[in-house]
């Protein structure tokens, strides 16, 4: 900053310049700085008033940075605002941790839905939930709002460490993240990682799409079709909270993780050809109905489908219920795709 104000000296002054002044004199309302060569500045009135209890506590002498508002006003005097110059110098600065990629604390002063309310400088600053650390991710079952909220507001009051993702000087708002402040050091353990790769761990989080799994420093994904062959509806009917279990690494994507604990399971589908053909009869409860047809649990472990289409004339409602047993014949088996088409026996 000192070596813009210096470069600033060679030119003329300007309406939104901010410089340096020594303080010269102070009257009631008022308090007058040397600005060297350029002159002397006023800052006095509504900008005085404004900023009146960070001007009590200066002395004679002291040096303090202003905007210049008004070039010469009736007396002659340079107009200033104490207020424009910190708004500046803030942005200045912030624009500076952006570049250095530097990684700071802010204490967290409130929070809604969306994430967490800081400031910076003086600058409102937002921490959206989306760039929480895994750590610190509201992992609410059902995402329903209020909870998240709850999780939440429990860091009101708490300093966390951050990087600044992005700001706006016009709209005066800076947006934090605290999961960039661990992507390099995630980015470095996850090297030594590959696709393939048994892992273990301990169950962190359950919510209504899967679970989270800690290893090594590392948080990874348990999607919910991924932690079982059979489907399930509730992931706490495979894992729960601290469980230690073991899971494969089936993606690295984006310093995402993605494992499965079916993968480390017997494929049940695996000869399935040999047990079943295609024309046989088989009995089946159904546990889903969606608009494309009708899942029918075959065994504990396999599932079939019973196209919509194979009831014209009317709704599936009207011929199956959830939770019912039918008789059924197989119309399609395929063991490389895990698929099972179905055909009700009316």
């Amino acid at each position: 900053m000192n070596e813009i104000l210096k470069d600033d000296l060679l030119k003329p002054p300007r309406i939104g310049d901010i410089v340096e002044g020594k303080i010269i004199g102070k009257e009631r309302g008022a308090l007058f700085l040397d600005l060297g060569a350029i002159g002397t500045g006023i800052i006095y009135g509504k900008e005085f008033f404004e900023e009146k209890d960070k001007l009590k506590n200066l002395k004679m002498g002291d040096k303090i940075f202003a905007k210049i508002t008004e070039l010469k006003n009736e007396k002659g005097f340079i107009e200033l605002s104490l207020s424009g110059a910190s708004r500046e110098l803030a942005f200045d600065l912030l624009r500076q941790k952006k570049e250095k990629d530097e990684i700071f604390k802010v204490k967290i002063l409130g929070a809604n839905k969306g994430g967490l309310i800081s400031e910076v400088s003086g600058i409102p600053a937002f921490l959206p939930v989306s760039q929480l650390s895994s750590e610190h991710y509201p992992r609410v079952e059902g995402g329903e709002t209020i909870k998240i909220l709850q999780e939440l507001q429990k860091f009101v009051g708490e300093e966390l460490p951050v990087k600044i993702l992005d700001f706006s000087q016009t709209d005066s708002q800076i947006i934090l993240s605290e999961k960039a402040t661990i992507l390099d050091k995630k980015r470095e353990t996850l090297k030594k990682y590959q696709v393939g790769e048994v892992v273990e761990g301990e169950i962190t989080g359950v919510t209504d799409f899967g679970a989270f799994m800690k290893f090594d420093d590392l948080e990874g994904l348990i999607h919910i079709s991924e932690l079982d062959w059979k489907i399930i509806e509730d992931p706490t009917e495979i894992v729960k909270v601290g469980d230690k279990l073991k899971a494969k690494i089936i993606e690295i994507q984006n310093e995402r993780v993605s494992l499965s604990l079916k993968a480390l399971k017997k494929d049940p589908w695996e000869g399935i050809e040999e047990k079943y053909q295609k024309g046989d009869f088989v009995s089946g409860k159904v546990t889903k109905i969606n608009p494309f047809g009708a899942f029918v649990q075959i065994t504990p472990e396999i599932q079939g489908l019973c196209h919509i289409s194979e009831f014209e004339g009317g709704r599936i409602e009207d011929f199956l219920k959830i939770g019912e047993e039918y008789k059924f014949q197989i119309l399609l088996i395929d063991e490389k795709n895990h698929k099972m088409s179905l055909k009700l026996v009316k």
